[in-house]
């Protein structure tokens, strides 16, 4: 969805004024952090679901759960981008049919630029997927698939953009029994009149009508105004008429912009919507999302209840690279950097290619759950590379602390420039440096070092650093380990320390 920049940078130091006197209370959702545009399956006595990535390697993580309520990642749908595919890694869609396991997914082909729905097939729902290149280019978007199954006949539905000075419109086609090519000619189920923009849409039969659940408005961003409406239709074709009090889910007291959601049926019978919302103390800190709400129907028509969401207390990521570690999904920019990563000795030693345009270097991150916390490790060896911490907002927009020759270097890269914050002399040029990046309600960084038993802060006059600049339009900044410099040499870590802040 567009949205309009030139007004973000005022919104946000307004934003940010109001988040100063916030008390840092973070309602949990079902899946922490960024999991955008995400879709559900059940199978027997397990959920699992699936979610948008960007721009961020692997693509399309995985999760699992038994209760709908607690979720565990457990892969990505690739661990390498499909050799057709550039980048917007997004809306995933579960479909399960004849004992295959597809996910339809968009992404943008390398060739043109242009975002196109591709399909995968495993015999599991969770690792083994296969890629078989693009199912649909239509206009100059084709994006958000969604699948269903009209009594043995599938159909699959989809988000056109760029049709002829035509509007937005969700169109749907025939789909082969294999579930990999179109049948017949595609058709229109709804037009966006208004101009606000549709998308994200997904199908539910009940009784005599077909309803059409779809997502209108900004999605991402400060900005954003995305909520759920429904129309409903006698046949899938349609034609769809639209109920008169739509939105049926919108802002609600702690989540804003809420959308782009599928459903799944409980072992029960009761059916469940699964969505992504902003919260609104983090916003684009932690990304959008996501949520589970009940389904529930008043007069032939859809509303939805409360989420299930309780008070978090979200637990701290230690990992101290023994083998025997549980597995830590770290994620990293593949547009700009290939990283090598290798863990043995309980030590974790990073290196690799990047841009050579790029100052950021390699940025090997997590997902965080809340807009308050602390992130610290200890760095191993000296050279003159930059080795450390960094919080990742895209190639333009960074901020770390590195351990850099006989130096400890606070630093930041803002519209693709590197400045030095303020940078310190080590006490002892043999020994390991502690690093720590704190990151404050206020959208302020800080950052310490140390050698001995004591911290040393950065830039301590300065009373820390706005951050306000980090988020991309559709995803959150990330934490995590750093290392720029030459291919042939390296960064040793000796753990890894994300502690969420209570206030």
């Amino acid at each position: 969805m567009n949205i309009n920049l030139n007004r973000i940078s005022l919104f946000f130091f307004i934003y940010l004024g109001m988040c100063q006197v916030l008390v840092a209370q973070h309602v949990k959702a079902v899946i922490p952090g960024d999991f955008a545009d995400p879709s559900i399956i059940r199978q027997g006595d397990r959920y699992y679901a699936i979610g948008t990535s960007s721009e961020w390697a692997p693509h399309f993580p995985i999760f699992k759960s038994t209760n709908l309520k607690e979720w565990q990642q457990v892969g990505f749908l690739f661990e390498e981008a499909p050799k057709w595919t550039k980048g917007s890694f997004w809306a995933p869609e579960y479909y399960f049919h004849n004992g295959v396991y597809y996910v339809y997914y968009t992404a943008r082909r390398k060739s043109d630029g242009v975002s196109c729905i591709g399909v995968a097939t495993s015999q599991f729902p969770d690792r083994g997927f296969k890629d078989h290149g693009v199912l649909i280019e239509y206009g100059k978007e084709a994006i958000d698939a969604f699948v269903f199954n009209d009594e043995g006949q599938l159909y699959i539905t989809w988000k056109a953009y760029g049709l002829d000075k035509r509007p937005i419109e969700i169109l749907g086609s025939k789909l082969s029994e294999d579930g990999r090519s179109l049948v017949g000619k595609p058709f229109t189920l709804l037009k966006d009149k208004r101009g606000e923009g549709i998308e994200g849409q997904s199908i539910l039969k009940k009784g005599q009508y077909y309803y059409l659940f779809y997502s209108a408005g900004a999605c991402c961003g400060l900005e954003c105004t995305y909520n759920v409406s429904v129309a409903r239709a006698k046949a899938i074709t349609g034609p769809y008429e639209e109920y008169t009090a739509n939105p049926i889910l919108d802002d609600l007291d702690d989540w804003k912009c809420p959308g782009h959601g599928t459903f799944v049926e409980d072992k029960e019978g009761k059916t469940f919507y699964m969505y992504h919302a902003y919260n609104k103390t983090s916003h684009v800190f932690t990304g959008r999302e996501g949520q589970i709400s009940e389904l529930q129907w008043k007069d032939e028509w859809p509303a939805f209840g409360s989420s299930i969401s309780e008070d978090a207390d979200y637990p701290n990521v230690h990992v101290d690279f023994t083998n025997d570690t549980e597995r830590i999904f770290w994620q990293w920019d593949f547009r700009y950097m290939q990283p090598r990563i290798q863990m043995q000795n309980t030590q974790l030693t990073l290196s690799g290619a990047y841009d050579s345009h790029y100052e950021a270097g390699i940025a090997l991150t997590l997902r965080p759950y809340t807009l308050s916390y602390e992130m610290s490790t200890t760095v191993l060896n000296h050279n003159h590379s930059d080795k450390g911490l960094i919080l990742y907002g895209d190639e333009k927009a960074s901020i770390g602390l590195s351990a850099k020759g006989d130096d400890a270097v606070f630093w930041m890269i803002k519209d693709g420039r590197k400045k030095i914050i303020d940078k310190q002399a080590l006490s002892d040029k043999e020994q390991p440096v502690s690093l720590k990046m704190r990151i404050s309600p206020n959208f302020i960084c800080k950052a310490y070092w140390k050698q001995d038993n004591n911290w040393q802060e950065l830039d301590a006059e300065k009373d820390g650093y706005a951050i306000d600049f980090l988020p991309p339009w559709d995803r959150s900044p990330r934490p995590g380990l750093n290392f720029s410099g030459s291919e042939d040499s390296q960064a040793v870590f000796q753990f890894f320390d994300l502690n969420y802040l209570r206030h």
